[in-house]
C-alpha cells in the first residue's frame, strides 16, 4: 500500500516538506565533502551557478520556480523545506539532485545501484502554523542541532549570511523578521513538545519515513 506522505502531484503556490533517507537506512554522508556535493547540487539547480567556471554543460535553473526554505542533512537522511510556483518545479529538482548525487557517491565509494530509499517522502504544507512548526522539527533533527553545520538553522541566527539559494524569510516574516524571536521558539521545545510530537506521529506513521 503506498505511503501516505508520497505526494503524486504537486500543486503551484505550494511547501512542501521533502524527506528520505538511505536503503537500508544506510549513511547517504560519510564525510564533510559528501554534505558540500548534496549542498552544491542545491545550489546549481536553485541559482543556475554550477560553482565552476569550466563547466559547460546546460542545466535547469530553478531560481523562480521553486525556493529552499529550510533543510537539515544527517549522515543517513535528508529533510527540504521547499515552496514551488511551477507545478513540477520540485519534481524537476529533486530528480536532478537524487540523480547527480547518488552517480557521485556511487563513482567514490565504488558502489552501484540505489542510494534513497525509494521515492523521496512529501507532507504538504498547508497552514502559517504547521510551516514555522516543520521549519522547527527540521532544524532538531540533529541532537546538538544549536552547532550541526548541516543545517540551515544558522542562516536563521543571522539570515544576512544567507546564500542566494535559501530563503529564511519566508519563515521569519512570521517572527517579524526578528531572528531572536525565533531562536526562542527553536529553544522552547519543553513547552512544545504536543506539537513536535505531532508531527514525529505524522512521520511514524509513514513506515518508510525517516
Amino acid at each position: 500500500m503506498p505511503s501516505k506522505n508520497i505526494v503524486k502531484e504537486f500543486a503551484e503556490d505550494q511547501y512542501y516538506h521533502l524527506y528520505n533517507r538511505g536503503v537500508e537506512k544506510r549513511d547517504v554522508f560519510l564525510d564533510q565533502q559528501d554534505y558540500t556535493v548534496f549542498l552544491g547540487l542545491l545550489k546549481k539547480y536553485l541559482t543556475g551557478d554550477s560553482g565552476t567556471k569550466t563547466h559547460r554543460h546546460k542545466f535547469d535553473n530553478l531560481s523562480g520556480q521553486v525556493s529552499l526554505l529550510a533543510y537539515c542533512l544527517m549522515p543517513n537522511h535528508f529533510h527540504l523545506l521547499l515552496y514551488q510556483t511551477s507545478q513540477d518545479a520540485i519534481t524537476k529538482l529533486m530528480r536532478r539532485i537524487v540523480t547527480g548525487y547518488v552517480m557521485y557517491f556511487n563513482n567514490k565509494y565504488s558502489r552501484v545501484g540505489t542510494l534513497f530509499q525509494g521515492t523521496y517522502r512529501a507532507s504538504h504544507i498547508n497552514a502559517d502554523a504547521y510551516l514555522h512548526h516543520i521549519s522547527r522539527y527540521i532544524h532538531m533533527n540533529a541532537d546538538d542541532y544549536q552547532a550541526w553545520p548541516y543545517s540551515s538553522l544558522k542562516y536563521y541566527k543571522e539570515p544576512q549570511k544567507a546564500p542566494a539559494w535559501l530563503n529564511p524569510q519566508v519563515v521569519l516574516e512570521l517572527f517579524d523578521n526578528n531572528p531572536g524571536a525565533y531562536e526562542e521558539f527553536i529553544k522552547d521545545y519543553e513547552n512544545s513538545k504536543q506539537e513536535l510530537s505531532v508531527l514525529k506521529w505524522q512521520l511514524a506513521n509513514d513506515p518508510e519515513a525517516v
